[in-house]
């Protein structure tokens, strides 16, 4: 039986166009939330099949790539997994086809930054999951890839939550560039992809402990784009993440 396809790529190229014009008058910095970006079946079986990322820790640390936080204040209760082998057959499928020419070719119509790359070893990507209580503080990204040096361009975040009502808390926020004004809050809701630049200042996080169930967690899928080389208004310099505290 042929299975549907994943990307809606009608809809997306006719939309391309005012999707460009949102991306580029975004603030506070630019981005697009692309609502239905999966559809509710494709969602609801990620789900069903959502890795179990305690019982890949458990079974040994050492040769399961699943990271947790370092028990910082910068991040709590989150873990993830990048290593595209030990996730389920239906992830490598959406990450095959988010890595691919025809949707890295409509990011580069969206977004106008050319030449954009994919990273097949998913750094700092994968699944995500963070548990009741946890948060992540503002931050700006690492801007260079670890291995490859290239420069980091874009972040695509996929979320999951189905029946996920605001007082369980999760909303990304999107934060000025002198750290003045969260700027704007987006409900990490089940079908909801947002994509944004990422600069040194394209400060981002869901800083506030999370009140969700303790059987729930904010679900996530994230992917990074690269180009060799960047604008010089950009900045070039090589820097980790960038963590802020927001004001009082």
């Amino acid at each position: 039986m042929t299975e549907k396809p994943i990307i809606d790529y009608d809809r997306l190229h006719a939309e391309s166009d005012d999707m460009a014009k949102s991306f580029g008058h975004a603030q506070p910095f630019s981005h697009i939330v692309i609502d239905d970006f999966i559809s509710p079946e494709f969602t609801e079986r990620l789900n069903r099949e959502f890795p179990d990322l305690a019982a890949k820790r458990k079974a040994g640390s050492k040769h399961i790539p699943v990271y947790l936080d370092d028990g910082s204040e910068a991040q709590q209760g989150k873990e993830w997994l990048s290593r595209e082998r030990l996730v389920p057959h239906v992830y490598r499928r959406l990450y095959w086809e988010l890595n691919n020419n025809p949707f890295v070719g409509l990011l580069e119509k969206v977004t106008g930054i050319s030449g954009l790359l994919a990273d097949p070893h998913m750094a700092g990507g994968g699944v995500h999951n963070t548990s009741t209580g946890g948060y992540l503080k503002v931050h700006a990204d690492f801007n260079k890839h670890p291995q490859y040096g290239l420069d980091r361009r874009l972040n695509l975040l996929i979320y999951l939550n189905e029946n996920w009502p605001p007082e369980y808390g999760g909303d990304l926020e999107l934060w000025t560039a002198d750290m003045g004004n969260m700027a704007k809050k987006i409900a990490p809701v089940a079908g909801r992809c947002v994509i944004f630049q990422t600069t040194t200042t394209s400060f981002h996080g869901h800083p506030h402990p999370m009140t969700c169930p303790p059987d729930r967690g904010r679900r996530s899928i994230a992917l990074y784009y690269y180009s060799n080389g960047r604008p010089q208004e950009e900045g070039d310099i090589e820097h980790g993440t960038l963590w802020q505290s927001t004001p009082a």
